[in-house]
């Protein structure tokens, strides 16, 4: 009996671990530090650390206010609400003090594995009047810092237009599609070291994913029994035979629905799916959306992203 298709929070912190070593991500993120000048992280769901300590574009501010226990507090706090508030779409929230943090979710499918996010901006130059009421609300908290300071490094605080900000979250949040779908091969893949048979059941899976497969079939072709198998490959891949095959088609069809001229049938046909009932099914639940939705946010992202470079 196929298990459940959810990501637990343990494949989660192990994809995003996996996504933090990639090249892909250490190249956006600089070049998005380098254009925006910006701090930019990527961190699991339910982390209870600040997300841009220590990042190259940490705002002298904010890197002030997590020297007082009391303040570092309310920062975690407020880390935390934009999270919340950013689990089914990008959110934007500013804090006390008028700065704006962004959260972008990332998700496998219907999981939320990670938020990518930026922030530590103003997009209205900062006053002496909205300092002095941060700084009345850091002596109710009682926080000890040094206010002379913290005014000087209030005033560095990055200041971009609205608009320009929206430009920038919109990068982010298509480089958060980018990376789901890195996540979903991360997951077809494994990391784990695994025995021969279940490397070769991988193997024949990828070579013959187009044909009506059976999980008894390819326990057979590994000289294994179906229920042995079943428990191996569930171990090895963190998935079971059926969402593992479901995820490897899933993936074949999106790169087949960049093709504008094919029909969603035609794919799910050409990959494997033998109703169109089950493909639509299985597409939602592993993408998150229906094909039209990705066919859409698909070009409308390669749109964006054109007349970003072609504005620059």
């Amino acid at each position: 009996m196929p298990c459940s298709a959810e990501v637990t929070a343990l494949q989660s912190r192990h994809l995003v671990a996996q996504l933090r070593r990639s090249q892909v991500l250490r190249d956006y993120e600089k070049a998005f530090r380098d254009t925006t000048g910006l701090p930019i992280t990527l961190r699991p769901v339910e982390s209870f650390d600040l997300p841009h300590r220590g990042d190259p574009k940490e705002s002298p501010f904010c890197a002030l206010m997590t020297r007082s226990n009391q303040s570092c507090a309310a920062c975690l706090q407020f880390q935390r609400k934009v999270e919340v508030s950013a689990r089914l779409q990008p959110k934007t929230l500013r804090c006390f003090a008028g700065l704006c943090d962004s959260a972008v979710p990332v998700r496998v499918g219907e999981n939320l594995i990670a938020f990518l996010q930026t922030g530590q901006v103003l997009i209205d130059a900062p006053s002496p009047a909205r300092f002095a009421r941060a700084a009345r609300q850091l002596v109710r908290w009682g926080a000890q810092v040094d206010l002379r300071q913290l005014e000087e490094a209030y005033f560095q605080t990055r200041v971009v237009t609205r608009k320009q900000y929206e430009s920038m979250l919109r990068l982010l949040t298509i480089f958060a599609q980018h990376l789901s779908t890195l996540s979903n091969q991360l997951l077809v893949q494994g990391s784990v070291a695994e025995a021969p048979a279940i490397s070769r059941a991988r193997a024949l899976i990828a070579e013959r994913h187009t044909e009506e497969l059976t999980l008894t079939s390819i326990a057979s072709a590994v000289n294994m029994s179906a229920f042995y198998f079943c428990k191996m490959f569930k171990k090895a891949t963190g998935m079971t035979f059926t969402d593992y095959l479901a995820r490897i088609r899933v993936e074949k069809v999106k790169n087949l629905l960049l093709n504008p001229h094919l029909r969603a049938s035609e794919a799910a046909y050409e990959v494997g799916f033998q109703s169109l009932s089950q493909f639509n099914r299985v597409f939602r639940r592993v993408a998150g959306e229906s094909t039209t939705s990705y066919r859409h946010r698909v070009q409308r992202g390669r749109t964006v992203l054109h007349g970003d470079v072609a504005a620059g």
